[in-house]
């Protein structure tokens, strides 16, 4: 039975045969670990002269866009990330200036450290990270962990935390903004209550949305809430909702437009595997990624791994999927033309393709600790979803 919040992110169907285990995730930070795995083309172009600075972030109990506001706010700094890495994980990743200026060694705060490792002379990015390597513990077993091999087929599906985990809003506020509705937005970020989310947390949300003014209830707020603090100082100051969603940081607006493009893409996943198309093989006219990641025709390589539309204004519609997104758009009352978005063109998306399968290597399950490799931009969560099956994945630490 596929749990209520995987149907709410747009995941219906499940790969994999095994029955659902009794099992938690993350009940301490120490529990789930992950380490970015550069190229070694990149490790080599390091060295110790001077360009743009390439920091080791290890950080735990806070997320990687936190931690890099923090380190800007405290040291002046700006860095720039390959990987969002979630807070409730003790992680490693590669960070760097964007910009060649006076860099410090080492950076220390509460929850993360950074150390320099090096500089290059042009920015690292996402095409030299090779993925993560990840080293889970498995809490509260009520039987072994399954069998479960390398050949076992996933599909690749954007994970929980991609749209708030406990508060799964950012699709639903990437949607409201893309359709010009910045009242919805500004209500779900600031007073929608989630049935996961914790009581305490609710009751905020309550308080916030009962307020009679801005300026009673900010300080109240943890430090947990700093969006909705800093978008309840914007509207004591200016009521028009298009100017508060304006003041959220630009990384922030783009991932809410992202995770509702990646709702859809986990809806186009669902579907056609419902609907009984071939999502492990590529075929004849099918859009590929070769074994460098590069895109293009088939070829009938068998390196080749079948890639999957992302919806933007500039969709590629000349795929056997285009039915299948058609319908979901259809049923959204959008186009892909909407994905430019004329009041916020700077977090407008054109679209683009995702591996349709996950390729994990070196799967290694002994008693309750479990490790693999993940190609960039798949999630763990999604793999042990199917080693799991979770009754409830949120109660489970997913």
């Amino acid at each position: 039975m596929i749990p209520q919040i995987d149907k709410e992110i747009g995941i219906s169907i499940y790969t994999t045969n095994p029955s659902s285990i009794s099992g938690k995730i993350k009940q301490n930070e120490n529990d789930f670990l992950v380490r970015e795995v550069l190229s070694e083309k990149a490790i080599d172009s390091f060295d110790n002269l001077d360009g743009h600075a390439v920091y080791l972030l290890k950080k735990s109990g806070i997320d990687t866009n936190h931690a890099l506001i923090n380190i800007e706010k405290r040291y002046g700094l700006v860095l720039k990330a390959l990987g969002l890495k979630d807070a409730h994980a003790q992680t490693e990743q590669y960070v760097y200036t964007y910009k060649k200026l006076d860099s410090l060694a080492e950076i220390e705060g509460k929850k993360y450290s950074a150390k320099r490792i090096g500089f290059v002379k042009k920015p690292i990015s996402k095409k030299d990270m090779l993925g993560n390597i990840f080293e889970i513990k498995v809490s509260d077993l009520n039987e072994p962990l399954p069998s479960f091999t390398d050949d076992e087929k996933i599909l690749n599906f954007f994970g929980y935390q991609r749209f708030g985990s406990k508060r799964p809003i950012t699709h639903l506020v990437g949607k409201s903004i893309i359709k010009g509705n910045y009242e919805e937005a500004l209500d779900y970020l600031l007073n929608f209550s989630s049935k996961y989310d914790s009581e305490k947390n609710n009751q905020f949300r309550k308080l916030i949305s009962e307020r009679k003014s801005e300026s009673e209830i900010i300080e109240l707020l943890p430090y947990s809430m700093d969006i909705e603090r800093n978008l309840l100082k914007q509207l004591s100051k200016d009521k028009d909702p298009k100017n508060a969603i304006r003041s959220i940081p630009l990384s922030l607006r783009r991932f809410y437009i992202q995770a509702y493009q990646s709702f859809l893409f986990n809806k186009t996943l669902s579907l056609a595997y419902e609907f009984e198309e071939e999502l492990f093989l590529s075929t004849v006219d099918d859009v590929c990624f070769d074994k460098n990641s590069i895109l293009g025709k088939f070829e009938n390589d068998p390196n080749q791994r079948l890639a999957i539309p992302l919806i933007g204004h500039s969709y590629y519609k000349k795929s056997r999927f285009d039915y299948y997104i058609k319908k979901i758009l259809d049923d959204e009352l959008l186009t892909p033309k909407d994905f430019f978005i004329k009041d916020f063109q700077e977090i407008s998306v054109d679209g683009g393709f995702r591996n349709a399968s996950i390729n994990y290597l070196n799967l290694n399950i002994n008693e309750n600790l479990i490790k693999f490799q993940l190609s960039r931009g798949s999630y763990a969560t999604i793999v042990l979803r199917e080693i799991l099956k979770p009754e409830n994945p949120l109660d489970c630490g997913f």
